[in-house]
């Protein structure tokens, strides 16, 4: 999801960029004055709240400006985005537009800062009242507007500047010089943001298959909890002698172990444009485990596919690979295929409603061939793979 915040003094040139930015990026826009004057328009107790200090040219109560903001997120459930005009003005708000997103498991990509001097600013403003006929914009007012954006509004930029995603750019340009300096810089932030995907199902699902695929049309790093153990197997490590008596039992691999190796291989590829998860998370726990592991490189999981199969369908598949080179441990006899199942039936499932109630959840229907699976799949990760930029 990309969250943009235009910021900037009053008549610095917020609204023509925010304009060119949503028709570019198909964002929500969220403007704090519009917003407001809506309300005030409407009679509403908000807008009447918040009428006599607009027109004094304050700032309106955080309280306010809280109950319209999340209004206007929540009411956007499926938006690619948000650009936020004239938010957050206060290092408190900053910290409230964080909580916000937080709610829609996002984040604000970045802070753009449009710096024009208060002279311009002034001038820009008087110029506007002339034209717009905007009872707010008498010169007193802009004044203390102006004073009001100086004193409260230079901690907003420390603190997306203490976080790595404020970008400063000369308003007294063109329109169209300012616009081709903001697109650069979203398309640099955007080229940061992690793809993770979470592939879900039984064993037997055609997850490895799918997962492998995804990896190599979005260059992702494919992590495979099985592999993983199984290399540890290969090579008698301590790690892999344990595993390998838990998965003679058809057992899953607690997780302290599973953690460990995650971690790892995320730390082995810092340059990684996302990851592909497959076999973890497994319990709810594990779902847990991942937001925190992700949240630690400032990520979170983008994507999950829930692979469904027949159960029938499911025991012939790892009966098959049993006679492979591919096969695991539980895919030896028929007994220890259906205790797999079994587990997976009673632990996994907590993880697809964990998914589904964040919404990140697509259900693929299995069947088939690979390309026949394949075909189900590649129009939901092609939308979820552009929300994530």
């Amino acid at each position: 999801m990309l969250n943009i915040a235009l910021f900037g003094a009053p008549g610095a040139g917020k609204g023509t960029q925010s304009e060119l930015l949503m028709k570019k990026h198909n964002l929500v826009y969220i403007s704090t004055g519009n917003i407001l004057r809506e309300e005030i328009r409407s009679g509403t107790s908000l807008g009447e709240a918040a009428r006599s200090i607009i027109e004094a040219g304050g700032l309106v109560s955080d309280e306010i400006i809280v109950q319209i903001i999340e209004k206007k997120i929540t009411s956007n459930p499926d938006a690619p985005g948000f650009l936020f005009d004239g938010f957050p003005r206060t290092f408190v708000q900053a910290y409230i537009l964080e909580g916000l997103l937080l709610k829609m498991h996002t984040s604000l990509t970045c802070l753009l800062f449009l710096d024009v001097t208060p002279e311009e600013s002034l001038k820009r403003l008087l110029h506007r009242a002339k034209t717009s006929g905007r009872s707010d914009d008498t010169e007193a007012v802009i004044k203390n507007r102006l004073k009001e954006y100086r004193e409260k509004t230079a901690p907003v930029a420390r603190f997306y500047r203490d976080q790595g995603i404020f970008f400063q750019v000369n308003g007294a340009g063109s329109v169209e010089d300012i616009y081709r300096q903001l697109e650069d810089i979203i398309d640099k932030e955007l080229r940061k943001v992690l793809f993770n995907i979470v592939l879900l199902g039984y064993p037997g699902a055609g997850r490895g298959t799918q997962a492998r695929k995804l990896a190599q049309n979005y260059n992702l790093v494919y992590l495979s909890t099985g592999e993983m153990l199984k290399e540890e197997i290969r090579k008698r490590s301590e790690v892999g002698q344990t595993v390998q008596n838990i998965c003679d039992k058809g057992d899953l691999v607690p997780d302290e172990i599973v953690i460990k190796l995650i971690e790892k291989h995320i730390r082995r590829n810092p340059e990684a444009s996302g990851f592909v998860f497959k076999g973890f998370p497994r319990t709810l726990v594990q779902a847990y485990i991942l937001d925190g592991l992700l949240r630690k490189i400032n990520s979170s999981v983008s994507f999950t596919l829930d692979i469904q199969c027949p159960t029938l369908e499911l025991i012939k598949r790892l009966d098959a690979r049993g006679k492979t080179s591919r096969r695991m441990n539980y895919d030896m006899e028929t007994s220890t295929i259906v205790h797999r199942l079994e587990q997976h039936e009673k632990i996994c499932l907590p993880v697809v409603e964990y998914y589904k109630k964040q919404g990140k959840m697509t259900v693929i229907d299995g069947s088939g061939t690979p390309e026949e699976v394949w075909s189900r799949i590649e129009e939901p990760a092609e939308n979820a793979w552009r929300r994530a930029r």
